[in-house]
Parts: structure tokens; C-alpha cells; sequence
């Protein structure tokens, strides 16, 4: 369903669109059809093929879609389609060499690294320049980068300002500007950053906001600073916050003691791919994490304690399939965007149903198939019940299930026989009260530490007199 929402007025308009079949179809440039070719995307989807010609047409967009439909490429076409390059024959002429044409606000560092690379890739063989800007890194390498020059940049609400207010980003030259999962910015508190980023870009053309839900703060947000955009929705009215319907759920009432076991035994069902686990806690999901690997799973934590060099390298060996287990809080897993996810278990029930979609919306993407499963605990069945009332999903009651549990095989697809353990837990070597504390630090020595020495005599002491005294 395709609308119009003047800010104005609250009137809405219906307008057909056309319809494409591929990227050919559209007026792109050569070299962005053949960026697009080279990695593998042809045709556009829903989002895509509703957004892009208005886009593309300099007009205002409300993008509403469920998470993983290809809302990146959706705003990242135009924003390619719209940059004065420096390899175009109008760069000579263009009177803002090296300044921000184009910026895009996204509300996590996983996100702005996930965006930027998708930018970068499609934006064919122009020369465009996207600098992705967030915390967690040192200032210095990304103003170094911003006074070489940049076309796009993708950033975080705080590093953003941050630079604007050290004179280091100039945002007056920015002709269009991108809000990504404006719902999520809105949770983290973002939203009075992003309205001053907003009103440091006056001289914006084109404004474009995605977002999976549409709260009322959004809404009004868009009609502040947006000229009647077209609010495009790929969902149905009635089910808003429905999740993909390619998932299939389950939901199991776990015994917290048991969590553990459950998980490592439903990690070993048949076709188990890639897998993300997520947990409410960085405790716990630091904890579970170090369990799964010390049962022999090839797993990874990234949650808000873990450096940035850290969270990078966690969600680089999980691309790479280095790791085939990410375990994730909810705010470090904003944005991660990985085809392939064959499995999402919750570990720790969501807080709500708008969690309980983005989780699960991490499997099944651009119209693969997923499985989720959802651990409720006793505590947590009052959370779950709101959740599934709220999204309208009509599943059951938890079923009680242990690890040990038939139906949970039989459901998992778990094959017979298999333990929450791929190797033999390590025998812990007691260490002799006797042997001296002072051992291990002899690293040379690789025989047996030798038993402490008897502690030594006191030799007697013999007082001297220095002083003489004179009798009376």
C-alpha cells in the first residue's frame, strides 16, 4: 500500500506505482547497474521496488518495512544515484569538492559499519567516498579522513555531534539526509540528537526515514522536518509489528539451571547453520558464551563491556564462519545484518514484542527460512503471554521441556544420542598444599616442582653494647 502524508494536514492520498522486475528497469547509471550485477542483486524487493522511484525523484520517503526486506540498498541507490562523484565529468565544476553530500544516521556502531560497506559497494567505479563515524574509536583516524575528503557519511548520533562540534564534520553542505531504524534511535534515546542533526543540515533537499514501527514521536519527527513525504508500508495495516513469516517459532518453558544444556544439545539438530543466541545481560551473555566454548562450540560473545576492536573482530569471525555461534545482547546486536542465520534462540525471554521481532528478524532474510526458539522461563510467562497477545502469533503455552525431554529431539530435529558436550570436559588437577607457591614461576623448569625447603634455624642473636655506662 503506497500513501501520501502531508505535513500539513493529515489527509492521506492513495498513488499507483509502477511496478520493476529488475535494476535495469530503472534509471540508473551504467556503472551502479554493474556494481549491483557484480554482487549478486538483479531485482529489486518490495521495499526496493516501491521506494526507488520516488527516491529517485528527489521526493521525501517514510519507508516502513519488517527488518531484513533490503531497506539499505532501498536508500542507498538514490543516495549513489544523487552524489557528484569525483571521477564524473561534473566534478570540475562542482563548487563543493571533498564537503558531505549525503548523510545517514543509524543508532549503533554494528549498524553504521553494516551500511557503510553496502554503500561502498554498490557505489560502482565512481570514486565515491562513504566514511563510517562512531564511538569507539580514536577521533583522529575518521577527521583525518573528513579533511581528505568524504562524499557519504554514515555515523552514530554522538560521534556525529561530537565532530560537528569540534568543527571537524560540515554538515551545511548536506543535500540529503537518511534516518535508519528511527524506532531504535527513538529506544536509545537518541531522538533529541537527531533533531539537532536535523536542524544542522539546512540546506537538505531530500530527507528519507526507515523504520520497522512507526511510534507516534517518529511520526511527528517526520512532519517537523519532512515536505509531505510518501509513506510506503509493505505490510499489512493490521499487523504492523507482525514478525517474518518464514520463521518458524518455538517456544520452550526452560528450567534456568537446564538453559545450558537445552542449548547445546538444540545446537547440534541437522542442518544447524549459522546461529545467533541472544541474552538480556552482558553477564549472561558473556557466561553463556564461555560455556558453549568450553563444551567445544565454535562461539563468540559481543555485548556493550567488550571493546570496539573487540566487538569488530567477534562479528568478523562470525562472517568469516570462524565462529558459527554469536551470542548478543540486544543493544550490541542492532543492525547485524548476516544472510545465512539458520537458527535464533533466545536464551533470556524478550522484554517486549518489538525486541522479540528484531531478534528473530535476524534469521530468515531476504526470503530465506528460519527457525526461532524462545526460552521462557517460570518468571517470564506473564512477559511472553503480553508478547504473544500483543504480536497476534496464536501460539501455545509453553511446553515444559528439559534437555532430556523426547519432544525436544523430536521437535529440534536433535539426532539420538546427543549430549550438551562435543568434548570431554577437562579433568581439574588439585594442586598439593605442600607444593611451595614460588613453583610456577620457574617456567624453565619442566620437571616435577620440588617440595618447599624446611624453613631454617633462627640463628641466636648477640646483643652488643655500644654505649658504656658510668656508675654514680
Amino acid at each position: 500500500m503506497l500513501k501520501l502524508e502531508n505535513n500539513q494536514s493529515a489527509e492521506l492520498v492513495s498513488a499507483p506505482i509502477k511496478v520493476t522486475t529488475t535494476f535495469a528497469d530503472l534509471p540508473l547509471r551504467k556503472e551502479t547497474i554493474e556494481a549491483l550485477n557484480e554482487h549478486g542483486f538483479t531485482a529489486p524487493f518490495a521495499i526496493q521496488e516501491m521506494v526507488l522511484p520516488i527516491a529517485l525523484s528527489d521526493g521525501d520517503v517514510i519507508g516502513q518495512a519488517k527488518t531484513g526486506t533490503g531497506k539499505t540498498l532501498a536508500f542507498g541507490i538514490p543516495l549513489i544515484e544523487k552524489i557528484v562523484a569525483p571521477l564524473d565529468p561534473e566534478w570540475s565544476d562542482f563548487q563543493n569538492p571533498g564537503l558531505p553530500q549525503a548523510l545517514v544516521v543509524v543508532p549503533t556502531r554494528e549498524l553504521c559499519v553494516q551500511v557503510a560497506k553496502d554503500i561502498e559497494e554498490i557505489s560502482g567505479k565512481r570514486g565515491i567516498r562513504v566514511l563510517a563515524v562512531y564511538g569507539g574509536r580514536a577521533f583522529e583516524p575518521q577527521i583525518d579522513q573528513l579533511h581528505a575528503g568524504v562524499e557519504i557519511v554514515v555515523g552514530t548520533p554522538g560521534r556525529l555531534l561530537d565532530l560537528y562540534r569540534q568543527g571537524q564534520l560540515k554538515l551545511g553542505k548536506v543535500s540529503r539526509l537518511v534516518l535508519d531504524e528511527a524506532d531504535e534511535m527513538l529506544d536509545l534515546g537518541f531522538l533529541p540528537d537527531v533533531e539537532k542533526i536535523f536542524t544542522s543540515t539546512p540546506l537538505r533537499q531530500q530527507t528519507m526515514l526507515f523504520s520497522a514501527t512507526m511510534p507516534g514521536d517518529i511520526i511527528a519527527l517526520a512532519r517537523r522536518f519532512m515536505s509531505q513525504p510518501v509513506h510506503i508500508r509493505t505490510q499489512d495495516n493490521d499487523d504492523e509489528s507482525a514478525v517474518v513469516s518464514r520463521v518458524e517459532q518455538h517456544i520452550l518453558r526452560a528450567h534456568a539451571l537446564d538453559k545450558i544444556e537445552m542449548l547445546a544439545r538444540i545446537l547440534q539438530a541437522d542442518g544447524r547453520g549459522p546461529t545467533m543466541v541472544f541474552c538480556r545481560t552482558k553477564r549472561t551473555c558473556q557466561k553463556t558464551a564461555d560455556d558453549l566454548i568450553e563444551r567445544g562450540f565454535r562461539a563468540a560473545a559481543i555485548h556493550g563491556d567488550l571493546g570496539q576492536n573487540a566487538r569488530e573482530k567477534a562479528l568478523a569471525d562470525f562472517k568469516a564462519g570462524k565462529s558459527d555461534v554469536l551470542v548478543a545482547t540486544d543493544v550490541a546486536a542492532r543492525g547485524i545484518d548476516i544472510d545465512g542465520i539458520t537458527h535464533v534462540i533466545n536464551y533470556q525471554c524478550p522484554e517486549d514484542d518489538k525486541t522479540y521481532v528484531h531478534r528473530i528478524g535476524r534469521t530468515a532474510r531476504a526470503g530465506a527460512h528460519g527457525i526461532g526458539v524462545t526460552f521462557v522461563d517460570w518468571d517470564d510467562m506473564s512477559r511472553w503471554s503480553l508478547i504473544n497477545q500483543s504480536l497476534k502469533l496464536g501460539l501455545a503455552e509453553p511446553i515444559e521441556t528439559y534437555s532430556s525431554s523426547d519432544h525436544l529431539y523430536e521437535t529440534m530435529k536433535i539426532p539420538a544420542g546427543s549430549t550438551g558436550r562435543l568434548v570431554k570436559a577437562k579433568p581439574v588437577q588439585a594442586t598439593s598444599p605442600s607444593i611451595s607457591r614460588e613453583a610456577p614461576r620457574e617456567k624453565s623448569q619442566k620437571h616435577t616442582p620440588k617440595l618447599a625447603a624446611a624453613p631454617k634455624a633462627k640463628s641466636e642473636r648477640t646483643r652488643i653494647r655500644n654505649k658504656k655506662f658510668i656508675k654514680d
